[in-house]
């Protein structure tokens, strides 16, 4: 009997440390991700409708802190520009520096320095005859081509190009790039590969799925080795009725 109770007791306290440990792991890696997503990205609600379907009006996203620099055409963007507006704006860079955008070719698809692009992104009615207006654009080293999905009401570069800005943004301007939509949960926001075979590709996605992982895997360990007391504690009892 005495042998049987060291025996019983000895898997007790093993349990009683591996369900510490995975608690201390998990709250490690649910603080731990939490704490790095509030460096790696900032959120902002989206205004308007101007990404629609690729992110509606209301949600709420995170986006990527960097430099102008580091954008690829294809990514979406949070921008402030005084000439477009004193709030943060949404949109997607269909040219970089040097890019010639043209408006459009007869199957209504957009040209960039003289490839027609597949913008499978966009919803059906702007990829209509009618959804879009005729321009021709260089882009400025430095600058940027913007644009939004929703291209029928979209307030974006087109509506600038017959003033001093050109319809270009700064690079430094950009505040940040949209990386997923995490209200209501839409998933990480994939590049298009519309883009992809250009000159400098698309760019990769930020650390947000590894994030998920960490903060997801942390609350499952601290929730499991919190449970694990009771739950041994029943199994005891049940034992000792039987």
């Amino acid at each position: 009997m005495g042998g049987t109770g060291r025996k019983e007791d000895g898997r007790g306290r093993l349990g009683n440390v591996l369900s510490g440990l995975a608690v201390a792991v998990g709250c490690v890696l649910f603080l731990g991700g939490f704490a790095w997503g509030a460096l790696v990205y900032k959120p902002y609600t989206v205004p308007s409708d101007s990404m629609t379907p690729t992110i509606n009006t209301g949600d709420r996203v995170l986006a990527q802190r960097l430099a102008g620099e580091e954008v690829r055409r294809g990514d979406v963007v949070v921008f402030t520009d005084e000439v477009w507006g004193a709030m943060p704006m949404v949109k997607r860079v269909v040219g970089v520096g040097g890019d010639k955008v043209v408006c459009c070719d007869k199957q209504n698809r957009l040209q960039l320095n003289g490839k027609a692009l597949d913008e499978t992104y966009l919803p059906a009615a702007s990829r209509q005859g009618d959804a879009v207006t005729s321009f021709s654009a260089t882009v400025p080293e430095g600058e940027l081509f913007l644009l939004g999905d929703e291209r029928r009401t979209s307030v974006d570069s087109r509506g600038h190009l017959g003033d001093s800005t050109r319809g270009t943004v700064p690079l430094a301007k950009v505040d940040a790039r949209v990386d997923a939509v995490a209200w209501p949960v839409g998933g990480v926001v994939e590049r298009p590969r519309a883009f992809a075979e250009l000159p400098g590709g698309v760019s990769a996605p930020g650390p947000v799925r590894l994030l998920v992982t960490a903060v997801v895997a942390g609350a499952v360990l601290i929730l499991g080795g919190a449970a694990y007391g009771p739950l041994a504690a029943a199994a005891r009892r049940r034992k000792a009725r039987t």
